[in-house]
């Protein structure tokens, strides 16, 4: 049996932890520039606030019902889904992070409402998270099970193991909603007249495989209780590793961009050193804001190459400006750059080029000595020069709650 733990509504739930006052009041969270709206609580779905709606559109719904507003605090979403996949690995040997906020157990030992009832109340009581657990044969039933416990449940807890109840759960399960069915998907099956999970379930093989392919017989075999995907306990190397953002406002400023693009090849170096990876492509992209039809467009994008694969924050800023000193154009406004680092592979895999004229052996105990200080006084407290200081072209963040768990000069005080 498969278990799908879902933390609810989680990053509304995050700022709840440390304001237990927001307890049942209404809470959204906005995207990046505090645009629009990518977390609701439960309260805020009751006042028809919908998912991806912009902010300035429902100024004064907020206001009228005093809806607390916060700006993405990722500093402190990423810590609290640590410490709920840490709790979960106090009482499993075999689970799959599935996303931030999910991630599916391996209930084959012990498959009962009262072990799954224990776990739920262990990660609410050392995280402050709430979740449900979906429990089942195969993960798309799990995601099914997960659904119900979610809506339907006070325990926030269901196991769905007979047929009769299997039978039931899909019935009633539109087929848009299925795990691994997309808008498109969803919408060639309503034109077959496959609207249920039901219905789904019981179609012709050959008809789910002509119109959806190899993955679309193996959602089908999940619904039957066939497990065809199986849990992933080690994490695969990524295939690339991206860091983007969209600026606080248009710019021409070169030294700005060119600071963003900097400390955004740097993110994506630390990242590689966090997973022992090296990487041998990088591409830069460029974007002014599309929406405003009246002003000059422009959306470049270069990739250039690595003589010898590489995760050091030195090179790949300077291969990331680079980059952007061939895109860059002088009288174009932009909104958005990015940096993304592909072809990845293991450090210990690395062959150096013959043309080599790095000292590796050097640069990489300068590195490792820089994330080691870094670590313990602070993020960026030693930085490349092309990084800047100010950061004018970062994002607006005016609701931005406290990093609470990630910063000491945000940590809680209490009076005795």
């Amino acid at each position: 049996m498969i278990g799908l733990v879902d933390c609810n509504n989680f990053y509304a739930s995050c700022e709840r932890v440390f304001k237990p006052h927001l307890k049942k009041k209404p809470i959204i969270v906005l995207s990046n520039n505090d645009g629009c709206v990518i977390a609701r609580s439960n309260e805020a779905k009751a006042l028809g606030i919908k998912m991806g709606e912009p902010a300035f559109k429902i100024k004064k719904l907020i206001a009228k019902n005093k809806v607390s507003v916060f700006s993405t605090n990722f500093a402190l979403y990423g810590d609290l889904s640590h410490r709920v996949m840490e709790t979960l690995k106090t009482e499993f040997n075999r689970f799959e992070i599935y996303s931030i906020d999910e991630a599916f157990l391996d209930f084959s030992a012990l498959t009962s409402i009262d072990r799954a009832i224990f776990v739920r109340n262990k990660i609410r009581q050392w995280t402050g998270i709430p979740v449900s657990i979906g429990i089942a044969p195969t993960k798309t039933l799990a995601k099914i099970a997960n659904h119900i416990a979610k809506n339907y449940t006070k325990k926030g807890v269901f196991i769905l193991n007979n047929e009769t109840n299997i039978k039931r759960a899909l019935s009633t399960f539109q087929v848009e909603d299925l795990w691994g069915i997309g808008k498109r998907s969803a919408y060639k099956l309503k034109k077959l007249g496959i609207k249920t999970a039901l219905d789904f379930k019981n179609a012709e093989t050959t008809c789910v495989k002509y119109n959806l392919s190899i993955n679309g017989t193996h959602i089908q075999r999940e619904l039957k209780g066939e497990q065809c995907y199986e849990l992933k306990t080690h994490q695969s190397r990524k295939k690339s590793i991206s860091t983007t953002r969209s600026f606080a406002k248009e710019t021409k400023n070169y030294n700005l961009i060119k600071e963003a693009v900097s400390n955004f090849a740097n993110n994506c170096a630390i990242k590689l050193r966090n997973e022992k990876s090296c990487c041998s492509k990088l591409t830069v992209f460029l974007m002014t804001n599309f929406y405003k039809t009246n002003i000059k467009q422009h959306h470049p994008k270069i990739t250039l190459f690595f003589s010898t694969a590489t995760n050091d924050s030195l090179e790949i800023s300077s291969m990331a400006i680079k980059a952007l000193n061939t895109i860059y154009k002088v009288n174009c406004a932009y909104k958005k750059a990015g940096v993304i680092v592909h072809q990845i592979k293991p450090e210990k895999e690395v062959q150096i080029s013959l043309f080599n004229k790095i000292d590796r052996k050097k640069r990489n105990n300068l590195m490792q000595s820089v994330d080691k200080i870094n670590i313990i006084m602070g993020r960026n407290k030693v930085r490349l020069a092309s990084q800047g200081y100010e950061k004018n072209w970062e994002l607006k963040k005016k609701q931005l709650s406290p990093c609470y768990t990630t910063q000491i000069k945000d940590i809680l005080t209490i009076q005795i």
